[in-house]
């Protein structure tokens, strides 16, 4: 059922949507963030300012784009069942404040040191605290469009601006609308061990051969792969869902403008093609299989010239864009290895924008599952 503009007008009024919530947020109000390539800890260049060269573990709290490896378990408190969304049991490595898991267990991560445990810390489960402001009692007043005989408690219905509520109490002169989420308040004990911390990678804004023989991803063991397959979201899933992938991101690379917007790049005057960038531990996953993964998602699109699937157009285009020498030659051989028809196209590396942050993880926040090694379908528009 659908609620009429008169309703939600009413709601609204009452009601700020603005979610705390990661997942919140980038389900129902678009934000915006600083883009570019400082996202995920990755700079436009590689840093010269570290001493040394630190591909070893640091003894150090981590920083924002830092590799961190945690011993950790999730356990639901009060009877709330999760889905079943990341791994909430064992060993994770990611990326610090580069998006998965809970905003809540980064934010712990960044206070602890290698080697330093924690017991029973409550974390949020990723729907924020629940908001008595989000209740709203809604009189029958009549001329709003609404059959109120068809209003039931457990009716839910949809606000003018996207958003659910469900109804929760009805009577003769009015009912009731609960717009937070189902799983609001919904918390975690958590127990965690920060193993290790390790400088994250970095890239050149473009591809050269001095940078490749230089340090092609700066300090760290960690590398990167680029890679375009059509609408950025579905791809970005696939990869997170990969052991030894540990961090990812979307954007816009290949292209002329500098910085561009989502809409700039659809108006397919910039040149842009919407990709992924893969950050990975080469002792687990090799760039190889990367490629072969990406590949293969692609199916019969790869005979396709700027299209995959029924999306048209430049930003949709697939590519595989190397950051080195090796990476080119890998490249190259998989692609070649599909024939002829083949229309993936293998360049160097150029620079890579940050997609705005509604994009990020796009189909993890819409509720499908990124924990490693799962094989469910992937459902490419939430």
């Amino acid at each position: 059922m659908r609620a009429s503009s008169t309703v939600a007008t009413a709601a609204l009024s009452a009601i700020s949507l603005s979610q705390s919530s990661a997942f919140i947020t980038s389900r129902h109000t678009p934000v915006t963030f600083a883009r570019g390539a400082s996202a995920l800890g990755m700079s436009s260049a590689p840093s010269r300012e570290s001493s040394g060269t630190e591909k070893a573990p640091v003894d150090r709290k981590p920083r924002p784009g830092d590799v961190v490896a945690v011993d950790v378990k999730l356990t639901p408190q009060e009877g709330f069942v999760p889905e079943p969304l990341f791994d909430s049991y064992g060993r994770i490595t990611f990326v610090l404040g580069g998006g998965n898991y809970l905003p809540g267990l980064h934010d712990l991560i960044s206070t602890m040191v290698p080697g330093e445990s924690v017991e029973g810390n409550v974390l949020d489960a990723g729907w924020g605290e629940r908001r008595e402001d989000l209740v709203v009692k809604i009189p029958k007043e009549g001329g709003d469009g609404l059959d109120y005989d068809e209003i039931r408690v457990g009716s839910e219905l949809l606000l003018s601006n996207g958003a659910k509520c469900s109804v929760i109490e009805v009577t003769e002169s009015d009912f009731t609308i609960d717009a937070n989420p189902p799983l609001a308040g919904a918390t975690y004990s958590t127990d965690a061990t920060l193993v290790s911390v390790e400088e994250g990678p970095t890239v050149a804004s473009e591809y050269s051969v001095e940078n490749d023989e230089e340090r092609p991803f700066g300090n760290s063991r960690y590398e990167i792969a680029t890679i375009a397959l059509g609408c950025f979201w579905g791809g970005e899933l696939e990869y997170m869902r990969v052991p030894g992938v540990v961090g990812t991101k979307v954007g816009y690379t290949q292209g002329a403008a500098v910085d561009p917007s989502y809409r700039d790049v659809c108006s397919g005057t910039t040149g842009h093609t919407e990709a992924i960038h893969v950050l990975y531990d080469p002792e687990v996953v090799d760039y190889e299989e990367l490629v072969r993964i990406g590949m293969e998602r692609l199916g019969d699109s790869r005979n396709l010239l700027n299209q995959v699937g029924n999306d048209r157009g430049m930003q949709y285009r697939h590519g595989v864009y190397y950051h080195t020498e090796e990476q080119k030659e890998i490249a190259s051989e998989v692609v070649q290895s599909y024939g002829p028809d083949c229309k993936t196209e293998v360049l160097p590396a150029k620079a890579f924008y940050d997609a705005e942050e509604y994009h990020q993880q796009y189909l993890l926040k819409g509720g499908q599952s990124a924990k490693k090694g799962d094989k469910a379908n992937i459902r490419c528009y939430g």
